[in-house]
């Protein structure tokens, strides 16, 4: 997959630092993947070409990307470059290439961060190991090819559907992180999938 062309987009910041700090990452990141669940309808059937799909704003899913891709570079101990930031969002297409009429979409994040290349194995290790600790299935995984680091880690989340990669990309001190969500509905979640 690669980073569609658009320009980077600065976002405010989805959790005040203080608060993240305060929790740690271990905390917040089962925060962040309970009330994601719910709002992505992990306890809701996704099945059936006419399911609807769960409902969240076009500015809450790219906050809470945003904060998967913190939680990710925190955990493998990275700043990420926020000018790189840049998100796509897409029309939801089905199973059999049919487009609905209400306006469902998709969003695929970027970011990247400079990180040596001698550093990405052991960033995705890192990465790995809290991922799998929070209930996301790894899929792909590698930290060489040929004996050179060149890192690939890709995730699932299995109820919410919504994946996570960080990667060696274009260039030899560069790390892109994606997040991307199953297809969602703009607008506000009913009180009935809000967290309690």
């Amino acid at each position: 997959m690669t980073n569609p062309a658009g320009s980077a987009r600065r976002t405010r910041r989805p959790v005040p630092v203080g608060l993240m700090n305060k929790l740690g990452p271990k905390t917040a990141m089962v925060a962040v993947t309970v009330c994601v669940t719910a709002l992505l309808g992990g306890c809701v059937s996704q099945d059936g070409k006419d399911a609807k799909p769960p409902t969240m704003d076009k500015k809450d899913s790219q906050a809470w990307a945003r904060q998967m891709t913190e939680y990710m570079a925190q955990a493998a101990g990275i700043q990420l470059n926020l000018a790189s930031i840049n998100p796509y969002f897409s029309r939801c297409v089905g199973k059999n290439d049919e487009l609905a009429d209400d306006d469902r979409y998709t969003l695929t994040y970027y970011v990247d961060s400079t990180v040596p290349v001698a550093q990405h194995p052991d960033a995705v290790r890192k990465i790995r190991e809290m991922l799998e600790g929070r209930g996301l299935d790894v899929e792909s995984y590698r930290e060489y090819v040929d004996g050179k680091p060149e890192a690939l880690l890709y995730a699932r989340q299995p109820a919410s559907r919504y994946l996570v990669s960080a990667s060696t990309s274009g260039g030899q001190d560069r790390m892109l992180f994606t997040v991307g969500t199953p297809c969602l509905l703009p607008g506000t979640p009913s009180a009935s999938a809000a967290p309690s």
